[in-house]
């Protein structure tokens, strides 16, 4: 009865009720279940994939697999705890957007003291469990990146600056350099470029989503470049950053970091990327809208642009 009631809830309505918040009344399993999506594994399942290729590079060949290990496990909880500690402060303007609207805050699921807490011991246990099992090094730049989401992207710029994503994605640049740090406890150019390849890479992978639902981002006051522009503005800047993006790709092969292997993916996942980029353009310039504008297809070419170009960086390494 409980989980139809929390279930059949409409949008926009936070679960702030006395019935709702009663811990007893909601079931043990779907508690857990609601814990773990406070933590958006789909989405850390991202930043995983930028971790440990870069391992394999820093390595030059396979690291220590217990290594790997502890640094997917402390990532995730770091990415975890974020992750809630946003949704937690996000979750008046959750209730008031679709596609956010069965987060486990806004059903009631979980209270906001239960997430803040949640969100806090991950932080607290992630940066220890580098700090202790990893390096420091790594330990810093894994909660600088969990102080930088929540901080500067989801208090500071997300409800203020169309460029919210373009400076709040630098929070999903670093774990690029917690994976080289977590083998070498340094850095290096090699790092930093693919930190400079995720940069100019998060507005042009989410700017097409964000043309999607950008009534649902309106709804909710948030001023996502496409609630603020028009189509053809939002499709002209990311051209731009596809553009520069592809450039920083190809930087590692001359620095000798990368062989013609990386090379080779990097070109031909690159020139794709543009070839969309490029027709999201011109249909935008064609004022083409609705389901024929087609700017999913470039959101869902970037998830597979990044888990190419990285496995390529980790299988590279064996072909030199």
């Amino acid at each position: 009865m409980c989980v139809t009631a929390v279930e059949s809830r409409p949008p926009g309505a936070l679960g702030t009720s006395s019935t709702s918040s009663s811990r007893g009344q909601r079931p043990f399993g779907a508690r857990v279940k609601a814990f773990v999506a406070l933590t958006k594994p789909r989405i850390i399942e991202l930043l995983l994939i930028t971790t440990v290729p870069v391992m394999f590079l820093a390595e030059q060949g396979v690291p220590d697999l217990w290594l790997v290990l502890i640094t997917c496990l402390g990532g995730y909880l770091s990415a975890g705890g974020a992750n809630a500690l946003n949704m937690w402060y996000d979750r008046d303007i959750d209730a008031l957007m679709e596609r956010t609207s069965q987060r486990p805050l806004v059903t009631g699921m979980v209270s906001p003291n239960e997430c803040l807490a949640f969100g806090i011991a991950l932080a607290v246990i992630s940066t220890l469990l580098f700090g202790f099992a990893v390096n420091w090094l790594s330990a810093w730049l894994s909660l600088g990146a969990l102080l930088f989401y929540v901080v500067v992207y989801t208090m500071i710029l997300k409800r203020r600056t169309a460029q919210n994503i373009v400076w709040g994605g630098i929070a999903g640049c670093l774990p690029v350099l917690i994976g080289w740090s977590s083998v070498t406890n340094s850095m290096s150019w090699a790092p930093i470029i693919l930190f400079g390849v995720m940069f100019f890479w998060t507005p042009p992978h989410y700017w097409p989503l964000s043309m999607k639902v950008k009534d649902d981002y309106a709804r909710a006051g948030v001023p996502m470049l496409p609630v603020l522009a028009s189509n053809k503005v939002v499709a002209r800047q990311i051209v731009a950053y596809s553009w520069v993006m592809v450039a920083v790709s190809l930087l590692l092969q001359p620095l000798g970091y990368t062989g013609w292997f990386y090379t080779a993916v990097a070109l031909l996942a690159g020139g794709f990327w543009l070839w969309e980029a490029h027709g999201l353009q011109n249909r935008a310039k064609a004022e083409v809208t609705g389901a024929k504008l087609k700017e999913m297809r470039l959101f869902h070419w970037s998830i597979t642009y990044v888990s190419l170009v990285f496995v390529a960086i980790a299988v590279d390494p064996f072909l030199r």
